[in-house]
């Protein structure tokens, strides 16, 4: 599992992130909430030591991030960063090939290409391997993106709001095929999320931010509630269950 205890980072003097604290249980997956500007890239990046932070520690199979060098943490964990821009011409197959590099160096194996293979799969773009990147749709190429993290064959992966500007089968896709490589696979998944209701039905566990601070972490009905989301976003909520998963619904006030 994952575990961060005390996380800061200020800039000029103003925390973005403030004393965060929460666990990432492993095979499952967690959601990170809240407002623009609440500190939640910051707080994965300081995770997946992207961003070095002021304060705090984090802990990633009972080791000390400190602790793992760079080569061993790729293997162990894949992040997809909010922007992937890509300046070269690469196919879908290609770009996916560079989730290998950590483990094969630019020399594929043929253990690379199943797992390649595999990921293709997984994300259901197997048909566009040959395809090239500029030649895709938004969907189809953060699917593709999302294959690359996934060929990477990580324990932990961190996504960066992956469903930004993306249209509903799309965001359906990817959180479908999120789910399930944390309960077929095992895979510890953490997605910076803003629609609160893709969360609330595809997640185990949901942390809230706010202006850099945790305001509440724990399983989906623990915080999906109409006064915690209210506290967070300032706007009223109503939150029913709907087809099994908490829905919640905001509703102007008189």
């Amino acid at each position: 599992m994952i575990r961060i205890s005390g996380l800061s980072k200020k800039y000029n003097e103003k925390y973005v992130v403030k004393n965060a604290s929460a666990l990432f249980p492993l095979s499952k997956v967690t959601s990170v909430i809240g407002p623009n500007g609440a500190g939640k890239s910051t707080l994965l990046s300081m995770a997946s030591r992207l961003t070095e932070s002021d304060a705090g520690n984090v802990v990633i199979a009972d080791k000390a991030l400190e602790q793992w060098s760079s080569e061993a943490l790729a293997k162990k964990l894949a992040v997809l960063r909010q922007s992937n821009n890509i300046n070269m011409r690469f196919t879908v197959r290609e770009l996916v090939s560079f989730g290998r590099f950590p483990h094969s160096k630019g020399r594929l194996t043929p253990k690379d290409n199943e797992l390649i293979d595999r990921a293709l799969h997984h994300l259901e773009i197997t048909h566009l391997q040959d395809r090239y990147i500029d030649q895709l749709s938004g969907g189809q190429r953060q699917m593709a993106f999302i294959a690359m993290v996934v060929a990477q064959d990580t324990d932990y992966i961190f996504l960066d709001e992956p469903l930004n500007n993306l249209d509903i089968k799309h965001s359906v896709d990817i959180m479908s095929i999120l789910r399930k490589l944390a309960e077929k696979h095992n895979k510890t998944v953490v997605i910076v999320i803003h629609d609160i209701n893709f969360a609330s039905a595809y997640s185990d566990n949901i942390l809230a931010m706010k202006q850099g601070e945790i305001i509440k972490s724990g399983r989906v009905e623990e915080v999906i509630k109409p006064d915690i989301l209210e506290g967070i976003y300032g706007i009223p909520f109503n939150v029913q269950k709907i087809d099994g998963n908490l829905t919640a619904l905001y509703y102007r006030s008189n």
